[in-house]
């Protein structure tokens, strides 16, 4: 089926979006997005101009995706959360004349295959959010998320490791860490964790 938008969405005429796709009341798509199959965007939430964002995504109420983030396939955005795009954001310039467009250059935030966002979380451009990663709720993120990580905090910091699942991972040998929920099997090595054969999916 094509894309539903709720009464008193705004989808500007520019947008592609993909089959399947729901935007739900109040949220507003810019000019130039593009947003693929199966998606969700929740009441209120913003998506600016330009934003990239792929199939199965969840982005939910009140969330603010600013230009030029991209998101791929899979990926989870909480209520509320805001990804930025201005590493040094001022209202005017040095002399007070009020800043425009073309006086600062916009930064993106890069959430990869898989990644999930919690409630409340602020992702400060320019940053990437690793495949399978989690941020939890609240945390601020001021630097790149490694694969499957999990992080938490203010600036957040990683304590641990999830699978494809969400779930924590469990050490079961120095270096070798196992999902609870799927069995998959992991390796870390020099502070980068691959899933061995049989993870579950493409990599």
């Amino acid at each position: 089926m094509p894309y539903v938008a709720a009464p008193g969405a705004d989808v500007d005429p520019s947008a592609a979006i993909g089959a399947g796709t729901w935007i739900w009341h109040l949220a507003q798509v810019r000019e130039g997005v593009r947003i693929g199959e199966r998606c969700t965007l929740g009441r209120g939430a913003y998506v600016g101009p330009g934003v990239r964002i792929g199939d199965a995504c969840k982005i939910q109420n009140h969330a603010l995706v600013y230009e030029p983030a991209v998101l791929e396939d899979g990926v989870f955005v909480g209520p509320a959360v805001v990804l930025t795009n201005d590493l040094r954001p001022r209202a005017v310039m040095p002399d007070l004349r009020p800043q425009t467009g073309d006086d600062w250059e916009a930064v993106g935030v890069h959430l990869r295959r898989g990644a999930s966002v919690g409630a409340r979380a602020v992702c400060v451009a320019p940053v990437t959010i690793g495949r399978w990663a989690m941020v939890a709720a609240g945390a601020v993120v001021t630097r790149d998320v490694p694969d499957f990580a999990l992080v938490a905090g203010v600036p957040a910091r990683r304590i641990g490791w999830v699978g494809r699942s969400g779930c924590r991972l469990v050490g079961t040998a120095p270096g070798r860490y196992r999902c609870p929920a799927t069995g998959a099997e992991h390796e870390e090595v020099d502070g980068v964790l691959r899933e061995l054969a049989g993870g579950g999916g493409p990599r």
